[in-house]
């Protein structure tokens, strides 16, 4: 029996055991094979399991700008329009002035018939070919930190870049746990709108936007939710969460040390010269992400603390 005369449904089984590469080879058979080889669905599947921890929303987001507009406007005038290899704007500008929040060598290639209309395929290979400045968040130290950040086959790492007058070259050879999707989309220099708040009690797990000063951009940090020092800690009794201040405990920072335990109030900016500037909370439901910041603490704590 030929594969072409198999039921939809077991084809279906067969091209989801097949590599990228295989898929790729088995479109161009025909043009049956060709359409079913690089439909959305099956290709959802290899982004899911080879990118999924570290693209995100905002990723896809940018990658659908970056794949429309040259159908809406054509490549040849969006070539003219940027500069002569083709590529969706330099590496120039303040963020987010960058074509939104992402980076497109080469686009040429969107043109072509085998991915023009194969959204996922194309983002796969965009990917894979380091094409494709995605925005993700680096782990340094222990926060982790916006950047534009393109794959490297030959290493299996990543290259990221950051804003810091111009775009910089913030890593080489950057490895796979040491990234993650951004969270939530929000620029990292403007405040994120906090949607917590008023449910947040003692011992809750948090993410919060802090930076040194005003004029850089937001990095985010592990919390956690402490105590009023008036309460005595006494679950039936405490009604910590209903002041209008919050205790933000840094585990990352010594006893002893003024960042250890910070008095935050709950609406309004918190930016003091001493201490640095304060953003958006977001509470931390997954146990998941719980204990990946868990892990990071206790490896920095192996090492040197933040003083």
């Amino acid at each position: 029996m030929s594969l072409l005369n198999l039921p939809y449904p077991i084809l279906d089984c067969i091209l989801k055991l097949l590599s990228p590469m295989d898929l790729t080879r088995m479109s161009e058979v025909c043009t049956f094979l060709r359409d079913r080889c690089r439909s959305d669905p099956l290709w959802e599947l290899h982004m899911k399991q080879k990118w999924g921890g570290v693209i995100g929303d905002v990723a896809y987001k940018e990658w659908l700008w970056h794949i429309t507009t040259p159908k809406e406007k054509g490549i040849n005038q969006l070539n003219q329009h940027n500069n002569q290899n083709g590529s969706m704007g330099p590496f120039s500008g303040t963020w987010p002035m960058l074509y939104l929040r992402s980076y497109l060598e080469d686009c040429s290639y969107l043109n072509s018939s085998s991915l023009a209309n194969s959204f996922m395929m194309a983002l796969y290979f965009s990917l894979e070919n380091g094409n494709f400045w995605f925005p993700a968040q680096i782990y340094r130290g222990l926060y982790f930190r916006d950047a534009l950040v393109r794959y490297d086959s030959k290493t299996d790492n990543f290259q990221a870049r950051q804003q810091n007058a111009g775009w910089k070259i913030m890593g080489n050879n950057i490895q796979w746990d040491k990234l993650r999707a951004p969270p939530v989309d929000t620029l990292p220099s403007v405040r994120y709108v906090s949607d917590c708040l008023q449910d947040l009690k003692p011992g809750d797990h948090i993410e919060l936007q802090w930076k040194s000063s005003r004029d850089i951009p937001y990095d985010w940090w592990y919390a956690v939710i402490g105590h009023m020092e008036s309460c005595n800690e006494n679950e039936n009794f405490c009604r910590c969460r209903y002041s209008e201040t919050l205790i933000v405990e840094f585990e990352q920072y010594p006893l002893g040390s003024r960042m250890r335990r910070v008095k935050l109030l709950k609406n309004g900016d918190q930016c003091e010269e001493s201490t640095g500037c304060y953003g958006g909370i977001r509470k931390l439901y997954s146990e998941e992400e719980i204990q990946r910041w868990e892990n990071i603490l206790s490896r920095g704590m192996a090492g040197t603390r933040v003083k």
